[in-house]
């Protein structure tokens, strides 16, 4: 990668993502940037770049995790810095996009959070966008500047069936409906039928689950694009245990685990978690049974093409 050895392009892991910026960083060959952070004691956030960036192609990588106004903060921070240094382009990586479920108007009066955050990105000046895994595919829409959204079911199916998960004795399963498409594309790479979570209220009131497909006797995949507070997973193990299914698996691209998410991942059947490291999980909130696949390689792929203007549709497939 010529480029990158003669210091056009320049790479920088903001605080939400350092772990997955040194990954980033050696499968592309190049160190990681200068750079240094501070906060005072009333909150506000410092950020210098230590080294030059005249005329150069900058790629920032930052999650908007936990604490969510922090990390976007600093991010936009970053920006500014970068545009006051003269730096020729501005491309985010953020592994995680923080505030992109709020994405459209459900009750009366309520924000559309994700259009704001948005525009205050491109407003402060970033060229091009390169995420993972949105909570909604739309939410490319809301942008004015180019956006790559990456999948991370092709890294779920690929390390599943090295496990020798797939094929008819498996079954991917939806635990919501809304997240059926999802579901559908692991169920399609692993050669598996697909079963769908669906609730209902009982005369009482009271929600119950029960499942659309065939699932008694064999082994279930959940699948997700979001395990936060582990509800999710856990109702859905429940209804999945009463099934009859031998083996209860789970994955999700953005392991947040909020609150106690831990402890509810610890306390049901599932087999295994399996996660991306587009989140950095302290180890104290790690489940037990918890697995985390890099996405390093497909990011530090997809920064390439960009940069050096090659088509971005190989990484669909």
């Amino acid at each position: 990668m010529k480029k990158w050895a003669d210091g056009e392009a320049r790479l920088f892991g903001l605080n939400a993502s350092s772990e997955l910026s040194e990954k980033i960083s050696k499968v592309l060959g190049t160190p990681l940037g200068a750079m240094s952070s501070r906060q005072f004691s009333d909150g506000e956030i410092q950020l210098n770049i230590e080294e030059t960036v005249r005329g150069r192609d900058v790629y920032l990588i930052q999650a908007t995790n936990y604490p969510v106004n922090d990390h976007l903060w600093e991010l936009l921070i970053m920006i500014d810095a970068m545009q006051r240094a003269s730096a020729k382009t501005v491309n985010v990586i953020m592994p995680y996009f923080g505030y992109a479920r709020q994405d459209r108007t459900a009750a009366p009066r309520e924000p559309i959070t994700a259009k704001l955050v948005a525009d205050m990105l491109t407003k402060a000046g970033v060229t091009r966008l390169l995420t993972l895994d949105l909570h909604t595919v739309q939410v490319q829409g809301f942008f004015d500047i180019p956006v790559d959204n990456l999948f991370t079911i092709p890294l779920f199916a690929k390390y599943y069936r090295e496990k020798g998960l797939m094929g008819d004795d498996v079954v991917v399963v939806s635990p919501k409906n809304s997240g059926i498409k999802r579901a559908r594309s692991l169920a399609e790479y692993l050669e598996s039928p697909l079963a769908i979570i669906d609730h209902e209220e009982d005369d009482k009131g009271r929600e119950r689950g029960y499942i659309i497909g065939e699932v008694a006797g064999k082994k279930a995949i959940m699948v997700d694009d979001i395990l936060n507070t582990g509800t999710t997973f856990f109702a859905g193990a429940e209804v999945l245990e009463k099934a009859g299914v031998s083996e209860i698996y789970a994955c999700a691209s953005h392991g947040i685990l909020s609150n106690n998410a831990k402890e509810l991942m610890d306390l049901t059947a599932i087999k295994e978690v399996t996660i991306t490291d587009s989140v950095e999980i302290p180890e104290e909130h790690r489940p037990k049974r918890l697995k985390v696949i890099t996405a390093s390689t497909l990011m530090a792929d997809a920064i390439r093409r960009i940069h050096e203007n090659e088509p971005m549709s190989p990484l669909f497939k």
